[in-house]
Parts: C-alpha cells; structure tokens; sequence
C-alpha cells in the first residue's frame, strides 16, 4: 500500500514539473530570437552617448566643476566628455574627429620650394635731380622784361626767359668796343702799343663770356660795334617751369635763382623700404609702380641706386627708380605703391603664412602627427613670400601642418598645459589626476584664498585623514561655509604640492560626531 501511494506521489510530480517547464516556455521568447534582436540592429539604433566627465573653465583657469555653471564674467563652463580629455605625450593635443570637423581644421604638407618674393613699399613721385636746371645770373642786375611769366609752363630748349639790365654789363661790352677799335687803328704802331690794346680786348671779351653773356649777342657786339642795354637768358632744357621768382623791375643779385626747369620725360620715384627688407633689394632689379591716380596702369622701372643711410624716425631705407614718363603722367610729389623685385634664390622648406603663429616672442606650427593629434613645434624662420614661409628648423619636409583654425588649437593646447601646471604635472582635465573627493570639517578660511581642511582618507590619493592647507580656485567656491562645518570637497593638483579645492559644500553634522576625521600624526601634511 505504502509502495503505490510513493509511485502516485512521483507520477503526480513529474506531471507538474512538466507542466512547469510547457507554461514556462510558453510564455518566454526563444533564446535564439532574443540574441538576434539584440544583435546589429538593436547596436544601430541605439547611438553609445559619451560620458560628461566635467565641466572646465572657459578662460582657461584651473577650476572645474561637476554641474553646469557660469564664471565671473557671465560666461559658460564648457562641457569634457570622456575621449576628449586625452592627450598624446611630449605636450600634444588629442582631439576627436567630430571636434575636428567642428573647428574647420585644415592642414598642408610642408614642402620645398622656390619663394617668389616680392618686397611692397611706399614712395613718391620726385624729379630727376641730372635733368633739373637752375638759372642763376652771374652778375648784379635787373629784371628788364619777363617772356615766360607762369610756373608750370612748358619751354623748349633756348627758348627766351626773361631780359635783365647791369650796368656792368654793358661797361664791359663798351670796353670790349673801345678795345677792338683801338687795336685797328694801332695796326700800324709799335709793337708793345698794339699788344697791350689787345690783351685789353680779350680781356673784355672773357668777361662777357664768363658772366654767361649769349655768344650770338656777342658776335652781334664784334659786328655792329654797339652795346646792347639788357642780356637775355634762355632755357638750358626742355620741361617746365618748376620754380620763378623773376619778377618784372626785381633787383638780383650775383648767383640768385631766378627760374628753375625740370626734364620731366624721365623722373625718380623715392621708395622707404622697410629695413627688415633692404637686404633683398639689389641695385638693376625690377620694380613695379602703382598710381592712385591711375588704378589701371602699371608703370616699369628699375632700381638704380640704394641710398646709403637709414632713417631713424621710421626705420626705413630710401631705395631710388628710375622711370620713364611719356606724356607726363607722373607728377613731381604723387604717392606711389612699388614692388620690388627680391633676389631669388633655391629651394627651401616653406610651410604657408597662415601656418606660423608668431606671438612676437617665439613662433609655432601646429603639426598633426596622426588623425586627431596634433603636436605644437616652435619653429625658425627664415625668408617669406606673399603666401608662404621658409622654415629652417622644427618641422620636416612632408609634414602637415593645420594651416587653418590653428588658432584655436594652440590656444586648447595652452589651456591644457595651464591647468596640467608649469611643472610637468599630469594635465589638470585628466578625469584620473583631476579630481579628488573627501570630507571633513573646515577649520580656517582665510582671506587670502587659503583654507585649513581637517579631512578623511581620500583614497584616490591613498591618503590616510589629516590636517592640512587648500588653495580655493576662487573665493565663491566656500561662499555661504563658516569655520567648523562639516563639508564634502573636490580638489585638484594644479601643480606639484598645490592643491586647489574646486568644489565646497557644508554638509549636515551627524548627531553626536563632530569632524569627519579628527588631526593625527600627519597634521600640516
């Protein structure tokens, strides 16, 4: 009896385990099916969000922060998420594709090449000073009569200027008369008598020669015998009148500049090139000159003469071309913009212009090493062209260097090695150097930034609990926290043996405990 009752008892359990096991997989989805509608689709359609690590100073200062805020200027905290943080070895920059894409990031191979320099300065148009002339009598006199009365005016050569009376003009021309008859009419006397008239003559006559009398009025003297009153003065050159200070009944005297006419078919123009720039210029190299006045004409001249001295005021050395000027277009006194020709030479290694960020201390090339890193090298250079410059150490031909948005690189570069400290430290955004949590009791705040801190163990650091001295990033950070509270805080190491409390809270005391962790042995650790 005992033995059929057991055998029903089994039966009755088999039956309700295998009931059991039919319910269970009636109702729960197949494992094959559950593993494929997790597999790729379900991986597509939910995108992996990056982990917020923290939020840093816009401005570049050592503090950071767990939730958003905004700093003393009113502006925001930017957000460090996880893969951001990370920064390549020997001081270089790690940053994510996306960010990359996000700055315009563009970058150029550094190559060699030949640099087509060109050396741009500012000038004038001036007068050729071989082709000025001045008339300036020789003797004491007066103006008699103008014959050209207007500054500016275009003469020609021997054209009549303006007639002038001496009277030792015309005594010379009277001893000159005197002398020539006399010595006729002593053809037949002796010998010395006839001499002595003559050299009287010659003398008169070197006179009239030497005070620049015309040599037709002159023969005009021999001829009829008479003196003429006034002497008139004729243009040396064809141009115009630059300069008159004739005028009409004047008195002069011996060496007065009267009139001043220039030769305006060829001029000067007066370049200041930089002195950085002086030793590219060579004397027979070409140059291109622009007028204001003629923005679509480009004016060829070459250089003919690098003066010898440098201006002090404005640092620069006058470079001296030489143009010619059909119909005159140029005009004594126009500006003029001039490029120089530079003596070119080889091959050098150049990277572009907008490739070197030069603080006026040093100069610096972002290099990108690989996808996403990039390494700031203080470079050498040399000699530039419009568009590139040479490089004479600190990049490698074949490199590239970012030749755009390099600005904002260097400036996250410099961000990151101010709070990673001066002294080596580990960058102060690495979420494993960064941050540091501990509680305790604030003993000492002081008025110059320090506070004494009673704290806990901080096991990020393996520090047992002890007293010691904090630096606040900022005075807000223990705002509204007095002397002996309680408090939760974060910390940073912003460089060796400095550690900068980020964050302050006080925190409720526990009934019947006073500071979270008493002094010890440590103390002023």
């Amino acid at each position: 009896m005992k033995s059929g009752m057991a055998i029903v008892v089994g039966i009755v359990a088999v039956a309700a385990a295998a009931g059991g096991y039919y319910l269970g997989n009636r109702h729960a989805p197949a494992p094959a099916a559950t593993s494929q509608a997790s597999g790729p689709a379900a991986a597509g359609e939910v995108k992996k969000e990056k982990k917020l690590l923290y939020y840093r100073n816009p401005m570049g200062l050592p503090d950071t922060s767990p939730v958003p805020k905004k700093d003393s200027m009113g502006m925001d905290y930017i957000p460090v998420y996880e893969g951001e943080d990370e920064a390549p070895a020997a001081g270089g920059l790690k940053i994510s594709t996306d960010r990359v894409q996000k700055l315009g990031v563009r970058t150029q191979l550094a190559e060699k090449r030949a640099l087509d320099r060109v050396v741009r300065a500012a000038g004038r148009v001036e007068v050729d000073e071989r082709r000025l002339a001045t008339i300036s009598p020789k003797f004491e006199g007066y103006v008699e009569r103008l014959l050209v009365n207007a500054t500016g005016e275009p003469v020609a050569k021997g054209q009549a200027l303006f007639e002038v009376y001496s009277p030792e003009i015309v005594s010379a021309q009277r001893e000159y008369v005197i002398a020539t008859r006399g010595v006729k009419a002593l053809r037949d006397a002796g010998t010395e008598s006839r001499a002595g008239m003559a050299q009287l003559a010659e003398s008169s006559l070197l006179r009239l020669r030497n005070w620049d009398v015309p040599e037709d009025q002159i023969a005009s003297l021999e001829k009829s015998g008479e003196a003429r009153r006034t002497v008139t003065f004729r243009s040396p050159v064809s141009g115009i009148v630059m300069e008159r200070k004739a005028i009409a009944g004047m008195r002069f005297m011996p060496g007065e500049m009267l009139y001043q006419v220039a030769d305006l078919s060829s001029v000067w123009v007066l370049a200041d090139v930089n002195e950085q720039d002086i030793g590219l210029v060579r004397k027979g190299a070409r140059a291109a000159v622009r007028i204001n006045a003629y923005p679509d004409r480009r004016f060829e001249g070459v250089v003919t003469y690098v003066y010898p001295t440098l201006k002090p005021e404005t640092r620069t050395v006058q470079v001296r071309l030489e143009l010619a000027n059909p119909g005159h277009a140029l005009k004594p006194g126009m500006f003029a913009q001039v490029e120089l020709a530079a003596g070119g030479g080889g091959k050098v290694l150049a990277v572009p212009v907008s490739a070197v960020i030069d603080s006026g201390v040093r100069r610096v090339v972002i290099v990108q090493a690989a996808e996403g890193r990039f390494e700031p090298r203080e470079v050498e250079t040399g000699e530039r062209s419009a568009d590139w410059v040479e490089v004479r150490s600190g990049v490698k031909e074949g490199e590239s260097v970012v030749v755009a948005a390099n600005f904002l690189i260097d400036a996250e570069s410099n961000l990151r090695a101010a709070l990673g400290g001066l002294g080596g430290a580990k960058p102060a955004d690495s979420p494993k150097a960064m941050s540091h949590q501990a509680t305790g009791t604030l003993d000492v705040l002081g008025t110059n930034g320090a506070v004494t801190i009673t704290h806990g163990p901080v096991p990020s650091l393996k520090w047992p609990g002890m007293t010691m001295e904090f630096t606040l990033a900022n005075p807000a950070v223990a705002a509204g926290v007095k002397p002996g509270s309680p408090i939760a805080f974060e910390f940073v190491e912003r460089k060796p043996g400095e550690w900068v409390v980020t964050s302050l809270r006080a925190e409720p005391a526990a009934p019947g405990k006073g500071a979270t962790a008493p002094a010890d042995a440590h103390k002023g650790h």
